[in-house]
């Protein structure tokens, strides 16, 4: 729990970092430096077994591509939305990648979704139209955006799940670095100019950087704990959002958009306690066939004696 709260305090941190960077250069640039940085965090994921050249040779290619490219999406488009919205509206919409992960799961891995799952989803639906406002509030470009890398980010979350034979970390990883490098590369070509001073190059140190420790820390956390409890924090990221906004960018915000963060909050700990029940049936559905099983060896073994004890 504590590397997943520190997951998502990077995660946040570096969207601070991105939007100080609105102006200074083309958002394509940004995320390119961004996965500049991200290598200083390879020494920390390559197992000794691992060499450095798995990064770019995995065992599932398709799925390897896929991810590179939503990530590429994402990081692009959540830089550009960053850039032009505030922090808490930023982050609204993108918490509805559940709401696709959902949708994606259904469709394409015929996964079976239950109705207190979509109501969750409904309830965070809900929760962003609150915050946004459409038709009191004019949407522009950043909506969009932001909108562009919730649906990346789902589309990389069912590609890593369909890519969970992938046992080579530096793999799994390096399609993130290996997406936001290629394609943000070859955007920015056009518009890119050399950062002109410490500052700059501080802030995009820090967007990289953080964005990839974040990924490095939810990676320890996964391996640790369920995934319901390390989805849990994920709302903390709004708080840092909130908190950022108004003292860092000092970005008002109105009532509404505090019901809709509320509501937002209520449609993740649906999930979460939905998830934790789900959990604690298949475990004890577990323990029963265990103990069941040894009941059975039991009479088994007491069986063998019996017969045993017959034949002399």
């Amino acid at each position: 729990m504590a590397l997943a709260f520190g997951a998502y305090s990077a995660f946040a941190i570096s969207d601070a970092f991105s939007k100080l960077l609105d102006g200074s250069l083309d958002p394509f640039e940004v995320a390119f430096f961004g996965g500049v940085f991200g290598f200083l965090i390879l020494p920390f994921i390559r197992k000794p077994t691992e060499s450095y050249l798995d990064i770019v040779r995995p065992k599932l290619r398709g799925m390897w591509l896929l991810r590179a490219v939503c990530v590429f999406v994402a990081t692009a488009a959540s830089v550009k939305a960053f850039m032009l919205l505030s922090m808490p509206e930023a982050l609204s919409i993108t918490f509805l990648m559940p709401l696709f992960v959902t949708i994606l799961s259904v469709v394409l891995l015929k996964e079976k979704v239950t109705f207190w799952a979509w109501l969750a989803v409904a309830l965070g639906f809900a929760g962003v139209l609150i915050v946004l406002r459409p038709g009191v509030r004019p949407l522009n470009l950043g909506h969009l955006c932001a909108l562009m890398a919730a649906c990346a980010n789902a589309g990389s979350v069912i590609a890593y799940r369909i890519a969970s034979k992938e046992t080579v970390r530096l793999s799994l990883f390096g399609s993130s670095l290996m997406g936001a490098l290629v394609g943000n590369g070859l955007l920015m070509i056009a518009h890119a100019t050399w950062p002109s001073n410490t500052k700059i190059w501080f802030y995009l140190f820090g967007y990289g950087f953080l964005t990839a420790l974040g990924q490095l820390c939810m990676m320890l956390a996964t391996a640790r704990a369920p995934a319901n409890r390390v989805a849990l924090p994920q709302y903390s990221q709004m708080a840092w959002g909130v908190a950022l906004s108004y003292f860092l960018f000092k970005q008002p915000l109105d009532r509404w958009t505090f019901v809709g963060i509320a509501v937002l909050t209520a449609s993740g700990m649906l999930n979460w306690i939905r998830q934790r029940i789900r959990y604690e049936k298949m475990a004890m559905k577990e323990r029963l066939e265990r103990l069941k099983a040894r009941k059975i060896a039991k009479g088994n073994l007491k069986a063998a004696k019996k017969t045993a004890l017959s034949a002399r």
